[in-house]
């Protein structure tokens, strides 16, 4: 197969990154219960996480060609792997601050290295969106795979066994690491000026067409809807539905399983259907899944607490099937903007795309926790319409962009 090593690389690198990244909602989750901390304060961890991706991907998103995709993602896994022995060390709300400060820096490397990858070997636009919708929905099955690793150190007797999965985490990274280490990245260096102040120059003048301006707005929406169910789902599931803590996480995998096939189904899709076809049916039948369970929903604090998969109730398994529908839909935008661009512009995009969504993620989990806190979590997910019916609009203009450009 065309390109296996550089495909084997990044799948693996955005596996163990997907574990760390998407671990946030876990650590809120136990940062209240261990660390006695409000849900306003664990929802400062969802800042720390993506506030330096996208400062991180501002500053190297031009450089990174120069630098090298394989160097770039070696220094990711070092600065990581340090961050998981700090948080093992300290074990405090300040270590778990410190942890996602490095997963943010680390993660903004190695999604600028990928997304850059993808565009250098593939051919065509289906290639680019079958390939990029594969990758996404590997990164989801690491997500689910934290929401089982994570609670498999979870102990009634001890508050603080959790902790012990860093050192399993550690070992991930070095893996990780070695297989790169000895991996071949042989890829052209392909940048946008002749310089870095032009490679600069170019990547803001990508502010100024309007296909990206819309685009923009449309990952930052997007990553506003999946970050705050994504994060506040473990939470959600122990206030509202009574789980256990160790039941809450792994229920929280039948979200990360649905989005990871949602994007594998969305790869196969994008061959026979439309893009955005696809992204606006899958949007309504989100805002139809939510409107379907919140009105159902029990007031908190009415339950017993619930400790078993069979007394788990039917909403229960429900909510999370949201999931399927807006996998498909980060992909899809991402490879649709890229691959109607240049590929020496693909780097500069790829870090506005970071940028943006990091911002998004971190509003999102932001609002969310206020309003968690303050009018309750059932409530709190009916702001995630807005961002969805503002996507919409997004992807309709996209579309007209995408059509005038074409004609142009």
């Amino acid at each position: 197969m065309k390109n296996l090593g550089i495909k084997l690389s990044i799948f693996v690198n955005y596996f163990v990154f997907a574990i760390l990244l998407n671990s946030v909602g876990i650590v809120i989750a136990r940062s209240i219960e261990v660390y006695k901390v409000t849900e306003s304060e664990a929802s400062l961890l969802e800042a720390f996480k993506d506030l330096p991706i996208a400062v991180v991907s501002f500053l190297v998103a031009s450089f990174l060609p120069r630098f090298g995709y394989k160097r770039a993602m070696l220094v990711a896994l070092l600065i990581v792997f340090g961050g998981c022995l700090g948080m093992y060390f300290g074990n405090s709300f300040a270590s778990a601050k410190l942890l996602f400060l490095t997963i943010g820096v680390s993660f903004a490397l190695i999604k600028l290295s990928v997304y850059t990858l993808i565009g250098i070997i593939t051919e065509t636009p289906q290639q680019h969106s079958s390939l990029m919708s594969s990758i996404e929905g590997f990164f989801m099955v690491g997500i689910a795979s934290a929401y089982f690793i994570f609670p498999a150190f979870f102990s009634d007797s001890d508050p603080n066994g959790w902790i012990r999965v860093y050192p399993v985490l550690c070992v991930l990274i070095g893996i990780s690491f070695l297989l790169l280490l000895f991996s071949k990245l042989n890829v052209p260096v392909e940048t946008s000026g002749s310089n870095l102040k032009e490679d600069l120059k170019n990547s803001v003048g990508l502010l100024a067409l309007p296909l990206v301006l819309v685009f923009i707005f449309s990952a930052f929406f997007f990553v506003m809807i999946e970050q705050g169910i994504m994060t506040w789902l473990p939470r959600f599931n122990e206030k509202i539905f009574s789980f256990s803590p160790k039941l809450s996480v792994n229920m929280a995998a039948i979200l990360a399983i649905s989005l990871a096939l949602g994007r594998f189904i969305a790869g196969w899709m994008s061959k026979k259907i439309s893009w955005e076809r696809i992204v606006i049916v899958c949007s309504v039948l989100a805002v139809g899944i939510l409107l379907a369970v919140l009105p159902q929903l029990k007031p908190e604090g009415e339950a017993l607490t619930i400790n078993t998969l069979g007394n788990v109730p039917f909403l229960g398994f429900v909510l999370p099937l949201i999931g399927l529908f807006i996998a498909p839909i980060y992909p899809l935008l991402n490879s649709t903007v890229l691959s109607h661009l240049p590929k020496s512009l693909h780097s500069p995009m790829s870090g506005l795309i970071i940028i943006f969504s990091a911002l998004g993620g971190t509003l999102g989990s932001r609002i969310v926790g206020e309003l968690f806190e303050h009018i309750g979590g059932a409530k709190a997910f009916y702001f995630l319409i807005i961002p969805i019916v503002l996507l919409i609009v997004s992807v309709i203009l996209i579309k007209r962009l995408i059509k005038k450009q074409e004609s142009a």
